[in-house]
């Protein structure tokens, strides 16, 4: 990707279908994960595997930053070409593709929309370059669906540094980040809006990774416990203003759930794709099982979800290419973001359900291709809130 000219648009808001230079975007973005992507897959899910030179080759293919501005090593695009990129690198590698987005949305973008000049200036190049990688460190052992209330890591200002004492839990990108985007609270007698966000650089004394997580899926992310003990970060690293970061993570949790459907969508598509060609080749009773009616209703179904989530994923993207910095996190935009990223796990868990049942036996063993896809469902029902917490969300602002 080198382009920075804007992605044409439409004019009323709604989305069935992309636009050409859209599709440029996202045919281009599928054949670098193809080519770069898949041939790590296997190994990344039967070892927990990471290949350490991977994200500098994406940097250098112009797949970071792709909201941050050309002066700050970006490409100067918007949240739709970001989400077309994630639905082609989910097709093709969606453990990659989970810590693609975890860097990209999670701390890049944040960075982009929240930090000050300096910190983007210091931290944006390396980033988007893949020199350096990003995380989020937002969810805490006691602290899931209740992420802000429940908040225990906290900071305290002392001369020009904070003091950070917390644990972070299930931090995708942790074990292997080198900036990390974490929030504690300055002022934990005000509960959620007594937190502040930080910029972590991994050699910040205090700060260590106190172990890598096994996972049932997206085996080749890599996911850790975080540990603060005195940790020391130096004032200027406070993003925005001493207790506002809860519009910082409100915000960023209604792009990351824009951004997780995508996922869902490229990895729904793969599963499609892996399904009827195996019902094509697959015989049975003297005929390939592409024959019978009901592995046909089957593959229907598949076909139709996938369209509607595909439908469903490009207005929402659509929709926060125009949310404000300091928006999110309340009216219909938060709905939108939490319906999306729900009908799309759930619909994903419905396309793969049925893909493992056509491929059968072989698609219950763990090595195959459709059962790591398989494994790799249930996450998108839990992360950046489970869909109960989806449901209220949406039920909430309608509601109101």
């Amino acid at each position: 990707m080198s382009s920075t000219e804007p992605l044409l648009r439409r004019n009323d808001g709604m989305r069935f279908d992309l636009q050409p230079a859209e599709r440029e975007v996202l045919d281009a973005a599928d054949r670098f994960a193809r080519k770069e992507f898949y041939p790590l897959a296997a190994r990344m899910d039967a070892e927990e595997w990471w290949p350490e030179d991977i994200f500098p080759k994406i940097g250098e293919a112009g797949y970071f930053g792709i909201t941050a501005s050309p002066d700050e090593g970006g490409l100067g695009a918007d949240l739709m070409t970001s989400g077309l990129v994630l639905q082609a690198f989910g097709r093709w590698n969606h453990a990659l593709a989970l810590s693609w987005v975890a860097h990209e949305n999670l701390c890049l973008n944040n960075i982009v929309r929240n930090a000050s000049p300096a910190q983007r200036q210091k931290y944006l190049p390396a980033l988007c370059s893949g020199a350096a990688i990003g995380a989020l460190g937002l969810t805490e052992p006691g602290a899931g669906s209740d992420a802000l209330g429940s908040m225990r890591t906290t900071a305290r200002r002392e001369g020009d540094f904070y003091i950070l004492n917390g644990t972070k839990l299930y931090i995708t990108n942790g074990p292997v980040a080198d900036v990390l985007l974490v929030y504690a609270k300055t002022a934990p007698e005000l509960g959620p809006k007594g937190i502040s966000a930080f910029i972590i650089e991994k050699d910040f004394p205090g700060f260590k990774v106190a172990q890598k997580l096994e996972k049932m899926g997206f085996r080749g992310s890599q996911t850790a416990e975080l540990v603060f003990e005195d940790c020391r970060v130096p004032a200027e690293n406070l993003v925005g203003r001493e207790n506002g970061g809860v519009g910082i993570v409100m915000s960023g949790l209604d792009l990351e759930r824009s951004m997780i459907s995508p996922l869902c969508l490229g990895i729904s598509e793969r599963a499609l794709d892996l399904t009827i060609d195996y019902a094509k080749t697959r015989q049975q009773f003297g005929k390939p099982i592409s024959e019978f009616q009901m592995v046909q209703a089957k593959i229907a179904d598949m076909y139709v979800w996938v369209e509607t989530m595909r439908t469903f994923n490009y207005r929402c993207l659509e929709a926060c290419n125009e949310l404000e910095v300091g928006g999110g996190g309340r009216g219909m935009i938060h709905a939108l973001t939490a319906a999306s990223v729900m009908y799309s796990a759930e619909t994903m868990a419905k396309v793969l359900s049925e893909a493992v049942q056509i491929h059968g036996g072989s698609g219950y063993i763990w090595e195959s291709e459709i059962n790591r896809l398989y494994r790799s469902s249930k996450l998108l029902e839990i992360g950046a809130g489970t869909t109960e917490v989806r449901k209220i969300i949406i039920a909430d602002e309608l509601l109101k």
